[in-house]
């Protein structure tokens, strides 16, 4: 006999691993969760690097899992959570990755996607899952499994914590004029082509400068293949137009650094989503991946969406005949965006943002 949900959950175990842009998704409903049940004790599992972006959190108990240490990594947290159980499970990662580590973890019940969002066959390892949402956002999908346990409230959340030497380390880098914070690499994975053009960025980057009198904050990672591009794009910039900040910042830093900017520009990464939780007017860039799945939550309006053209250029359908988180896996996509529908979106964004600052926010931000 399936276990009941719990209506009055003590301890709720959260199952994300990866990635920063799903972690900024879900905390809305970590949120949500501590407003239903203010004396809960959330544990949320958790990868390393996400951690590291949001540690901190109020109300939230950590426990990292580095997934460079496998098996044995799993069983270091078996081990750490040996005495406890959870009333329930919110098993949030659909890879066989976190299936696996879920096997070892104690709950009275596992809740996990519905068989259409499921993947690996994640539907194995729960005992509930959520019932069917068509057409679903990432941080709706998250979301789900807060309606499932029974959470009306369900506005959106975040309050990050970003320390006070987060903001130092990222004064150092922006000093006091306004700036952009553009993040240009995606993650590096197989046929994972989410990266626009060195030439674009350097167009959008003239245009805030010379227009709008905006430096751009280049970040990213410190791989060889990010800081290669940022100095690239740096090369083809003004001098004092661009700070190339690529490999020189904590994740804390940059959140710091966009708490404080005018806009963030990115493709589909974790730092687009970082924009949407710290409330920065936030453009993302999509050819390769669908932005009415994945696109920063409350700036869809303004993401710049060649993903119908590369559907049809490069799977000869139309969206409607492809799955919902169909991605376009082909390394010409992203240059179906131009830079003129780039900065016509900036331009767009800044403009109805000033006229935010002088009406005063909109409720649902």
């Amino acid at each position: 006999m399936k276990p009941s949900l719990p209506a009055q959950p003590n301890h709720i175990a959260i199952l994300r691993l990866s990635a920063l842009g799903d972690a900024c998704n879900l905390v809305p409903t970590v949120r949500a969760l501590q407003r239903q049940w203010p004396n809960a004790r959330i544990t949320w599992i958790i990868g390393k690097g996400e951690h590291s972006l949001l540690a901190g959190l109020s109300g939230v108990e950590f426990v990292v899992y580095d997934k460079s240490t496998g098996l044995s990594g799993m069983r270091a947290i078996w081990r750490e959570l040996a005495d406890t159980r959870f009333d329930v499970l919110l098993h949030m990662q659909q890879a066989i990755r976190a299936s696996v580590l879920s096997l070892g973890l104690k709950a009275n019940v596992r809740v996990g996607y519905d068989k259409a969002r499921a993947k690996d066959a994640q539907h194995w390892f729960t005992q509930h899952q959520l019932a069917p949402h068509a057409n679903a956002h990432v941080l709706e999908s998250f979301m789900d499994f807060a309606r499932l346990l029974g959470v009306e409230d369900d506005r959106l959340e975040w309050n990050l914590a970003v320390p006070t030497v987060a903001y130092e380390e990222a004064r150092a880098i922006s000093g006091d004029a306004p700036y952009l914070v553009i993040n240009p690499c995606s993650n590096a994975r197989l046929r994972n082509f989410r990266n626009w053009s060195v030439e674009g960025y350097a167009s959008v980057i003239e245009h805030a400068w010379v227009q709008h009198g905006l430096k751009s904050v280049l970040t990213g990672g410190g791989s060889p293949l990010e800081r290669e591009m940022g100095d690239h794009i740096e090369a083809l910039c003004q001098s004092g137009s661009v700070i190339n900040a690529i490999g020189g910042t904590s994740l804390k830093g940059v959140l710091a650094l966009i708490d404080n900017a005018r806009a963030v520009i990115a493709p589909d990464t974790g730092p687009a989503h970082m924009g949407n939780a710290m409330g920065t007017p936030t453009l993302g860039l999509y050819a390769t991946t669908n932005p009415q799945r994945a696109a920063p939550y409350l700036w869809r309006d303004f993401a710049v969406n060649a993903y119908p053209d590369a559907v049809r250029t490069y799977l000869h359908k139309s969206v409607d005949e492809v799955s919902w988180g169909q991605r376009v896996r082909h390394a010409d996509a992203m240059d179906l965006i131009k830079a003129d529908d780039v900065i016509a979106k900036l331009d767009a964004l800044l403009a109805h943002t000033a006229a935010q600052t002088t009406t005063g926010p909109s409720d649902e931000s």
